[in-house]
């Protein structure tokens, strides 16, 4: 398989500008505005596509923010360069998501414990078989450490990663195709491939998203508040990722 010396996607004056500890929002100007409010001392480290990637501390411990884009596809480049390049140890996705389950109200956060998709990603990624993957262990507790010492509301449970923006197509006849038993809270399109990719290269990855938008309310959050009104998630992310 041909890899190459240097990563494409991401361009870097020096490779010790990407933190060993990543949050990765879909969003680049998500990536911005995390970078503006909640790091100390942030510098855009690479743009290439307009894929912004910041680096900062957050209370002392040094932190990247960096985009990956919509879909497992995009995820997959940047989560890839990231970890064979750059060497990062860990990568909490913070994005956003559509509720499929009723104990689920929007905007509320939740934590994935495994990821279900009808995707061929990892079977084209490396010939896994499975549509079942699971998120890491050791950095969900983390995050549900952190969650209980800022007295923050989170769910747990399986959530789905789709090929299709949901709320464009219905998400029910994939609900209804699905394995019994797995109970999924959300969809999304980026969480299977990033967990995918993670224990393949053999480094810890967690998703959580933000309730944005539910079959069962007519609550929906705006863009402009999907950018900007997400704070509880990043803190928490930032909290639990440097533990």
């Amino acid at each position: 398989m041909f890899i190459g010396e240097d990563p494409i996607h991401i361009k870097t004056e020096t490779r010790e500008d990407i933190a060993e500890l990543v949050l990765m929002p879909g969003d680049p100007l998500r990536a911005k505005y995390i970078a503006e409010n909640f790091l100390k001392d942030a510098k855009l480290v690479t743009s290439v596509r307009n894929m912004f990637g910041y680096t900062g501390f957050f209370n002392g411990v040094r932190v990247t923010v960096m985009a990956s884009g919509m879909g497992m596809p995009s995820m997959s480049i940047y989560a890839f360069e990231l970890i064979h390049y750059y060497h990062v140890k860990k990568i909490i996705r913070i994005g956003t998501c559509g509720v499929v389950n009723p104990d689920v109200q929007v905007p509320e956060i939740i934590l994935a414990n495994k990821f279900f998709s009808e995707s061929n990603f990892a079977y084209s990624y490396n010939d896994f078989k499975g549509h079942i993957v699971d998120v890491n262990k050791e950095l969900n507790e983390q995050i549900l450490d952190a969650a209980a010492e800022l007295g923050m509301k989170i769910h747990v449970g399986t959530m789905i990663t789709a090929d299709v923006f949901g709320p464009y197509v219905g998400m029910d006849r994939l609900l209804n195709r699905m394995p019994n038993g797995l109970n999924p809270l959300g969809e999304e399109m980026e969480g299977y491939a990033l967990c995918h990719i993670a224990n393949s290269m053999g480094i810890q990855a967690s998703v959580m998203a933000t309730a944005v938008d539910s079959k069962y309310s007519d609550t929906i959050l705006t863009p402009e508040e999907r950018q900007t009104s997400l704070n509880d998630m990043i803190t928490l992310a930032l909290n639990a990722i440097i533990k």
